[in-house]
């Protein structure tokens, strides 16, 4: 069934205030999310600014008026602004239309001294999540010499925070050859030397053999989806995971465990790691960024462990 319009009455008025303006307008960044069910009535959009692209982003349909309205204050945020895009996360495909400005469908974007590719209109993700920030900077903070395992790779942000930190070396795991390609070409955008870096196309929980011959790790990177399609289905599958650790980890190592599901709280992997790994302990939670606000706790995980 197709999706029915709810258009939120002056959606653009009450969703203006409600923007960050970038402090700087060379950074990557999220404007809004109303994903946090912080906002009511705005649960349904999100605006990133990804330079020189300010892209909206609709879980159900808005008012084309609204979002003219909108896209011409977007690009008067900054004079950098020169596209503004929406996409439809709505349909299947999550198709982006141009609203105003130039037609952009590939840009280079920068968090931190990191730079990455984005690529718009091409799949649902445009290349790097956001929410992540955080995240990256830990893992830059703490991978000097350090040996890593990045599972659920996608296109490798984590690496190229590792090997921006000195990492030993890096093994990506993903299942998919074009979000890996993509991750190569991000440790090339960054001028990292590609001899320590590995990129596997792997169906991890059929693989934990060969991770074994890969390790031991020093730090595991664990971004898994929620769900995919006849490969994922993480409320089973990160247990398969979290009792493999010895396997392919080293005596003393650290876990950076991701979850993103709406349905899964902290709990599910406070609960699987006593019962499954109990030698390890609870570090540290990292906060996504202050954007990020969730009025029901439903967001973004990432908890950090240590081996005793």
């Amino acid at each position: 069934m197709d999706q029915q319009p709810t258009f939120v009455p002056h959606f653009a008025a009450r969703l203006k205030p409600l923007l960050v303006h970038p402090q700087d307008p060379r950074q990557a960044q999220r404007l809004f999310h109303g994903r946090g069910h912080a906002y009511e009535g705005l649960e349904h959009v999100t605006v990133d600014w990804l330079p020189p692209v300010a892209l909206i982003t609709l879980f159900a349909p808005e008012s084309p008026t609204e979002i003219e309205i909108l896209a011409d204050h977007l690009a008067e945020v900054t004079t950098q602004c020169t596209s503004v895009q929406l996409q439809h996360r709505y349909l299947q495909a999550g198709p982006v239309d141009l609203i105003k400005g130039e037609a952009i469908d590939q840009t280079t974007i920068q968090e931190g001294e990191l730079k990455f590719h984005i690529s718009l209109g091409r799949a649902r993700n445009t290349g790097l999540f956001l929410d992540m920030k955080n995240g990256r900077r830990w893992v830059q903070d703490h991978s000097n010499n350090r040996r890593i395992l990045n599972l659920f790779a996608y296109t490798c942000g984590f690496s190229v925070a590792a090997m921006a930190g000195r990492a030993q070396a890096v093994v990506n795991v993903d299942m998919s050859s074009p979000a890996l390609s993509i991750g190569r070409e991000n440790h090339r955008l960054n001028q990292h030397d590609l001899h320590n870096l590995r990129f596997e196309k792997l169906d991890i929980f059929k693989s934990f053999g060969r991770l074994a011959k890969r390790g031991p790790f020093d730090l595991l990177i664990c971004d898994p989806p929620t769900f995919q399609k006849d490969s994922v289905d993480i409320a089973k599958d990160y247990p398969k995971i979290l009792r493999r650790l010895d396997q392919f980890m080293a005596p003393q190592c650290t876990l950076m465990l991701c979850l993103n599901a709406l349905d899964l709280g902290r709990d599910f992997l406070l609960e699987h790691m006593a019962e499954l790994a109990p030698r390890f302990e609870l570090k540290a939670t990292i906060e996504a960024p202050e954007v990020f606000k969730e009025a029901e706790d439903r967001g973004l995980k990432i908890l950090i462990f240590q081996a005793s």
